[in-house]
């Protein structure tokens, strides 16, 4: 909480360093009592479940993290994970759907329900903003600035940025906030304090979840053949990925995605360089013929 991490990073520390005590406990061990082997024993322990090495990783880094914060606070006298490496995780290229796809996606929405107003909206913000899933969902009405298509967005680190929405976000944003679409979910009293101030709501009329809104993209991802393929993250990935594919600034991506490092950003360059050379090999006449010699 004092480094300003996200709730959700929050979250997966605390469920990490309650498994890691738990194992102590099956061991009769006290967390003061661990050294280096017990260490390695419980990232073997964590391989053996089946784990993938991001995760095993985290896993680490929530228990150097706990036994340094120990040292800082006086109530360790070492760190048994200062010589422990954490597994090398394989940086895998994020999948971007093609545009031909993009497009049948936002097309999958019918209808001029109040549902569909906000499916609709949803997919617009996430493809042509390139928000994450926690981003959008936590939302407020004050957070838009529609006549000016701009959007304030929370993000990693408590760190606000302001992004465009582009016309077609903007327009699918409206049609959500007009009378027949977000009022006609609004409850005759709100349940909690936070819902009235929501952008997304789910059908009762309180704040969309996290859950709620994955819910949305996979069913629409479903419905136009993508299946297992569409995520929340893979329009992320899109959006960052055709914006380079035009020519956007890396720089101009990388805040508009609220990335900290460049470095996290330029993965999205090796994509557009493979995309590239598909898209060249398939459409030059001389990319694939023999050269004469």
């Amino acid at each position: 909480m004092e480094r300003g991490r996200a709730r959700n990073t929050v979250i997966a520390y605390r469920r990490d360093l309650i498994a890691y005590q738990a194992w102590l406990e099956q061991r009769h061990l006290d967390l003061g009592e661990a050294d280096e082997a017990v260490i390695l024993d419980y990232v073997a322990a964590l391989r053996q479940a089946g784990l993938k090495p991001a995760s095993v990783a985290r896993a680490l880094v929530s228990v150097r993290s706990l036994y340094r914060f120990c040292l800082e606070e006086g109530g360790a006298a070492s760190d048994p994970t200062g010589e422990v490496a954490a597994p090398r995780v394989p940086q895998g290229l994020p999948k971007a759907l093609g545009e031909d796809e993009v497009s049948s996606l936002l097309g999958a929405v019918t209808g001029d329900s109040a549902l569909a107003r906000r499916d609709r909206a949803i997919l617009e913000v996430l493809y042509g903003t390139g928000m994450r899933i926690s981003e959008l969902v936590g939302l407020s009405l004050g957070d838009l600035v529609l006549e000016e298509g701009l959007v304030r967005v929370l993000g990693k680190g408590s760190k606000e940025r302001l992004v465009p929405l582009g016309s077609w976000g903007r327009q699918a944003v409206s049609d959500w906030l007009a009378p027949a679409g977000r009022r006609a979910l609004e409850p005759s009293r709100w349940a909690r304090r936070g819902d009235a101030e929501a952008v997304f709501l789910n059908a009762r009329g309180g704040r969309l979840s996290r859950q709620g809104a994955w819910g949305i993209v996979r069913h629409y991802g479903r419905k136009c053949g993508l299946d297992d393929r569409l995520t929340p993250h893979v329009l992320r990935h899109s959006c960052a990925t055709h914006m380079l594919d035009h020519g956007a600034d890396i720089r101009v991506v990388q805040e508009l995605l609220g990335h900290a490092s460049i470095s996290t950003t330029q993965v999205y360059t090796k994509v557009s360089a493979e995309r590239l050379r598909l898209v060249y090999d398939s459409a030059h006449p001389r990319a694939r013929s023999e050269a004469r010699g």
